[in-house]
């Protein structure tokens, strides 16, 4: 497999499947899934989309994001990066994002699933695999699903960019900067968020 995403199944193989049992049938397969070491499964438009994990060099940006942003976590919500699922029954999508605030109530349950409306800030950082999917769907479900802050790490492209203010349309509110500045990540956590560690040292010598 290379690096990029790969539909593995559709909702049903014959045509077009009913909208009420197609996100279930999929939830129920992809347990089932065999899915290689080193890679992540999603549902993403009604298909499971395989694509590589993240690159080792991503795990020092995922601490220092978890670092400074979990001090200012609402009360009751923990930050990690364990690989659980997160639905979005509406939008028929489940998330595995790289690193997540969500409510810890949430996982006093046996199910495999977490419910995304437990979320209150996701980070995504991008790879050649997983760039237009972040760019484009999962900024648009996770805003239209309430998640207040989502935090899209451009690696490609070495930008920040934190969208607020969700709404039935999506996230009202945004701003990117360049890696090495730092932004400010809203409420509920109304802290700022250094970026200066997320570039590399012959990016450091240049800037």
């Amino acid at each position: 497999m290379i690096d990029r995403p790969t539909e593995t199944m559709k909702a049903s193989s014959g045509g077009e499947a009913s909208k009420a049992g197609s996100f279930e049938e999929l939830c129920r397969l992809l347990p089932e899934l065999q899915v290689p070491d080193g890679y992540r499964a999603e549902i993403i438009r009604g298909s499971i989309v395989v694509s590589p994990w993240s690159l080792g060099y991503y795990l020092p940006i995922m601490r220092s994001i978890r670092e400074q942003v979990e001090p200012h976590a609402p009360d009751g919500h923990i930050v990690d990066n364990a690989p659980y699922l997160f639905t979005f029954p509406a939008s028929e999508r489940g998330y595995g994002p790289d690193l997540y605030v969500v409510d810890e109530a949430a996982f006093r349950t046996r199910s495999r699933y977490i419910p995304g409306d437990a979320l209150s800030l996701v980070a995504e950082l991008t790879s050649i695999a997983t760039r237009a999917n972040d760019l484009s769907d999962k900024a648009e479900v996770y805003g239209k699903s309430g998640v207040p802050v989502y935090l899209l790490l451009d690696m490609q492209n070495e930008t920040t960019t934190v969208f607020w203010t969700p709404s039935p349309r999506g996230y009202v509110s945004h701003l990117t900067v360049p890696f090495g500045e730092k932004v400010h990540v809203p409420a509920p956590f109304d802290c700022d968020l250094d970026t200066a560690s997320f570039l590399t040292s012959e990016e450091e010598d240049e800037a």
